[in-house]
């Protein structure tokens, strides 16, 4: 048995389900799939191979048999008889998965097209390369706004923590075009997740010059094995340590930018505002169970090396709570006040960053079903 990774499979898999293997949650509002009507053997059948996976690949041995025994326990007393449906069927069973063991990335998902059967690990060939780079070009790698507010706040609108190596070159602009602003803004509120090398570069512009940091050590249940993540020693242009930086984040906020978030908040390298996030830490890889259906399961976990615990479950809590749909606006006027401290012997800049904290005060607030988390 092997996790779907590096293939045109996976890069199917992730655009139909909405998820991103080792370190994202589902996000809302996926494809829609064509129903199909199940029977009662494909029901035991779906139930017996996602219990055998997740017994034999959870990273939590103790809690992969208490998932199971609920599994079980609701097949033997004939809970799923009365399901029909393909999609009710898969939603059914992600929500007894999650109420047993409260793990938002164990999902089961349902597709109408066949799922091929899994292959080997290995590279991908080059049209899978060209697949899966066009996919992320086409999304920008993640990175959907960079921008300069009044006042010389920079904004930085990121919706996925890209591991494609292209994706670098990317990240690198984004940083260089804020480099020159006094204090930066990172929204992760619309972010399902994404890959820790992403969030290692994006981390390596706020750590002095010099410095590398482990900001997050993963555990991996199948090799018994733990892989540390450091801020790179050097990255291109100039770095953003010593600024304000506050980040976004709400209950679409999961799993990679949960991580960027936390790191943020623990390793005191800026300050988070806006809501809860979803409460999803532990990486994994999707499971192929039949031609119809296959789960999502956290094969390891995070381990934060200042708190030696995750927000799994939980979520990461802001320094400055706020409903998500105000949190920018309430990020723009802290940033502002910051800065009129540092600025109080120039009376020029003071003016300037008065208006604009007035300009702040007036702005509407972001659509709050924007960053409401919705489920299918």
């Amino acid at each position: 048995m092997r996790l779907y990774r590096n293939s045109t499979i996976l890069l199917a898999l992730l655009v139909l389900f909405s998820t991103t293997a080792r370190a994202q949650i589902a996000a809302p509002g996926g494809p829609s799939q064509r129903d199909k009507t199940l029977d009662a053997a494909t029901r035991r059948s779906v139930v017996d191979t996602l219990c055998d996976r997740v017994e034999r690949y959870y990273v939590f041995p103790d809690r992969a048999a208490i998932a199971t025994k609920a599994i079980r326990n609701h097949m033997k007393h004939h809970d799923y008889d009365q399901i029909t449906s393909s999609g009710d069927f898969a939603d059914t069973l992600t929500a007894h998965l999650q109420r047993a063991v409260h793990d938002l990335h164990l999902r089961v998902h349902y597709r109408f097209e066949p799922i091929p059967p899994q292959t080997a690990d290995g590279p991908p060939n080059e049209s899978e390369q060209r697949a899966i780079l066009e996919q992320e070009r086409l999304r920008n790698f993640g990175f959907e706004r960079v921008e300069r507010m009044p006042g010389n706040i920079g904004y930085l609108d990121l919706r996925q923590f890209s591991g494609q190596p292209g994706a670098q070159a990317t990240a690198v602009a984004a940083m260089n075009f804020l480099s020159n602003t006094d204090a930066l803004i990172v929204d992760l509120r619309r972010n399902g997740g994404g890959s820790p090398n992403m969030i290692a570069t994006i981390l390596t512009y706020f750590v002095e010059d010099g410095d590398r940091l482990l900001f997050n050590t993963f555990y991996q249940r199948e090799s018994n094995s733990t892989k540390e993540n450091w801020t790179s020693p050097y990255v291109p242009g100039p770095r953003y340590h010593g600024k304000p930086v506050y980040v976004l984040t709400g209950p679409r906020t999961a799993s990679a930018a949960e991580e960027f978030a936390y790191d943020i908040e623990t390793h005191k390298l800026g300050t988070v505002v806006g809501a809860v996030t979803a409460g999803g830490a532990n990486p994994g890889g999707i499971f192929r169970l039949n031609e119809n259906f296959a789960a999502f399961i956290a094969t390891g976990r995070a381990i934060n090396p200042v708190t030696h615990t995750n927000w799994e479950g939980v979520g990461v809590k802001p320094d400055s709570a706020t409903t998500p749909g105000e949190a920018l606006r309430a990020a723009y006027a802290m940033a502002l006040r910051g800065l009129l401290v540092q600025a109080s012997a120039d009376p020029d800049r003071v003016e300037a960053l008065q208006s604009c904290l007035a300009d702040a005060a007036k702005r509407a607030p972001d659509p709050e079903e924007e960053f409401v988390r919705h489920r299918r």
